[in-house]
């Protein structure tokens, strides 16, 4: 296993490709935990079962359509873009055996408790942006809102994987942003990593081989894109309502909401639980 001190090595885009190609990801041990009770009754359980413990870790949710992806067989001409299907087409004897639940993320940054706090609230926040994203998915009778759930959760799946192998640098960007509200993200990544953690996402999509809708679906060129709109608005309310419901962001979020699910605001503050909304 690549060691963290390695990791921080590693300064350009395509090291850190060539890093995560041979690291093994780490998932939350809740995770770990609750696919562990799966397995010691595995004859019970099925490829739904499975799925509702994947899709609260968007970290596994990379390591299933990850294998998945990289496994189908000559006949299998589509991507795997929801996590169901991919484990039933692998089969839960497969995804057991094949798709490991270590390390946990909370012990590799046992000595970065800051760190880990960080990304527990990432993992938190992109775990809402794709329930929000299913839900104006459903509104708008998408039948394919799980694929629009799984783009939403994993829109900073590269960010994730920072904070787990570079802490420090992440941390430093963190605190940077802290002292100065205005800074960009991408500006301070930038200048820290010495590269923008979106440019780095996009060439994961392309050597992980993950469904290349996922990427359109997060890729903010498409933007004109009304399922593109849907997943990028949903990231936005999880962003901004992280920490409740008065951030100065949210009634423009509120906004874009409503124009895209054609109702009035008051309908998408209900829509997406505000307290108190009517």
């Amino acid at each position: 296993m690549v060691t963290l001190t390695e990791a921080r090595a590693n300064r350009n885009i395509s090291d850190w490709v060539a890093f995560f190609d041979n690291a093994d990801i780490p998932v939350l041990r809740q995770t770990a935990r609750e696919l562990a009770q799966l397995r010691e009754r595995e004859d019970e359980t099925g490829a739904r079962d499975i799925t509702r413990v994947v899709i609260n870790d968007p970290l596994m949710t990379f390591k299933v359509l990850t294998f998945a992806n990289n496994h189908r067989s000559r006949h299998q001409l589509q991507d795997l873009v929801q996590v169901e299907q991919a484990i039933i087409m692998m089969g839960t004897s497969t995804f057991f055996e094949q798709i490991p639940t270590v390390p946990h993320v909370e012990e590799m940054l046992s000595q970065h408790v800051a760190a880990l706090v960080d990304l527990i609230k990432l993992v938190v926040r992109a775990h809402r942006a794709g329930y929000f994203a299913a839900e104006f998915a459903s509104h708008l009778m998408d039948l394919h809102a799980e694929e629009l759930r799984v783009a939403a959760s994993l829109h900073d799946f590269a960010e994730m994987l920072m904070w787990c192998f570079n802490p420090d640098a992440m941390s430093e960007i963190h605190q940077r942003q802290l002292a100065d509200r205005t800074l960009r993200s991408r500006a301070v990544q930038q200048e820290v990593l010495g590269f923008k953690v979106i440019d780095l996402q996009a060439e994961l999509v392309r050597t992980f081989n993950l469904p290349s809708l996922l990427n359109d679906l997060m890729d903010e060129q498409r933007a004109h894109l009304p399922r593109v709109r849907n997943v990028q608005f949903a990231v936005n309310l999880a962003r901004h309502s992280a920490d409740g419901w008065d951030n100065a962001a949210l009634p423009d979020d509120y906004k874009d909401i409503a124009q895209l699910l054609h109702v009035d605001v008051p309908r998408v503050m209900h829509i997406v639980g505000v307290p108190d909304a009517e």
